[in-house]
C-alpha cells in the first residue's frame, strides 16, 4: 500500500467532530485511578495543545542499557540492528519499559476506528508495520495507571525529571514469533496531532503514543526509539496473558 492511500485509508480515524485525534481508535483519556485531571491541569493542557507542537530531542546515549529482565534467551547471542528477516505474520504481543514501570500485553484493536481503546493493554495500528519489517511499529495505551500513565506523568505532568529524561530509556518489544527487539528513546514528541512520520518511515522505528489530558484533547504525547538488537525469546515471556477490559 502507497503512503498516498495508507494516510487516505486512515483519515476518517484522524478526524473527528471534537477535535483533530491522531486515530480514531487511539482517543486516549487520563483519568489516573479513576478521577479526571485537576481542572488546573486540563486547561493548562488545552492552551500547550493550541500551540506549535513541542519535540524534545536528544541524542542516542553512549552506552547501551541492556535489558535484565525479562532477558534475551541465552541460547543464541542477539543480532545487530537490523535484524529478524521479515515476517508478514508477526505481530507485537508484549512491550516493556522496566524504568518506567511499564510492562503490557499488546494486542490487535477490537471494533472499528471509532471504538474506544480498551483498558489494561496497549495497542497496535495494523495499517502500520511490525517489528523487524523495516518501518514504522506504532503501540498505544491509555494514560492511566498500570498502563502509559508514567509517560503522562512524566510529558505532561513534568514529574520525575519531565519528558527529557525518557531519553535513553529502553523499550522490550516482544512478538508472536518468539523474539524480542529492543529499542532505545530518542525523542519525545509533545501535543501531536498526525500520525505522518510514522506512515512515512522508511526504517525499523517504534512508536509509544499516549493522551495528554481529558477526553476531547486533541494533541498526543509521541515516543520515538531505534532498534538497537534483537533475538530470540522464551515462548512464555513473549506471550503474556491479555487481559483487556472495557474502560469504564
Amino acid at each position: 500500500m502507497t503512503t498516498r492511500a495508507l494516510r487516505e485509508r486512515l483519515l476518517p480515524a484522524v478526524l473527528a467532530a471534537a477535535g483533530v485525534t491522531l486515530i480514531g481508535a487511539s482517543l486516549m483519556t487520563y483519568a489516573g485511578s479513576g478521577s479526571p485531571v485537576p481542572s488546573d491541569e486540563a486547561a493548562e493542557e488545552a492552551d500547550a495543545a493550541s500551540a506549535e507542537p513541542t519535540i524534545v530531542t536528544g541524542p542516542p546515549s553512549l552506552e547501551i542499557e541492556r535489558p535484565s529482565a525479562p532477558s534475551i534467551d541465552g541460547s543464541s547471542p542477539p543480532s545487530p540492528a537490523p535484524s529478524a528477516t521479515p515476517d508478514p505474520d508477526r505481530v507485537a504481543t508484549r512491550v516493556v519499559v522496566e524504568r518506567l514501570g511499564i510492562d503490557l500485553a499488546v494486542v490487535r484493536p477490537h471494533g472499528g476506528s471509532a471504538t474506544y481503546p480498551q483498558c489494561n493493554v496497549a495497542l497496535y495500528i495494523q495499517e502500520l508495520s511490525q517489528p523487524g519489517n523495516g518501518r514504522a511499529t506504532y503501540l498505544y495505551a491509555h494514560a492511566r495507571d498500570g498502563m502509559f500513565g508514567p509517560i503522562y506523568e512524566r510529558a505532561i505532568l513534568k514529574k520525575h525529571g519531565g519528558p527529557r529524561s525518557m531519553i535513553g530509556m529502553i523499550v522490550q518489544v516482544y512478538t508472536s514469533d518468539d523474539r524480542m527487539f529492543v529499542y532505545e528513546i530518542t525523542e519525545v514528541r509533545l501535543h501531536q496531532l498526525n500520525l505522518d512520520a510514522a506512515i512515512g518511515a522508511t526504517t525499523e522505528e517504534l512508536w509509544l503514543q499516549t493522551s495528554e489530558g481529558p477526553k476531547g484533547t486533541p494533541g498526543k504525547t509521541q515516543l520515538l526509539a531505534r532498534l538497537l538488537i534483537s533475538g530470540p525469546a522464551d515462548h512464555g515471556e513473549a506471550h503474556p496473558k491479555a487481559r483487556p477490559v472495557t474502560c469504564a
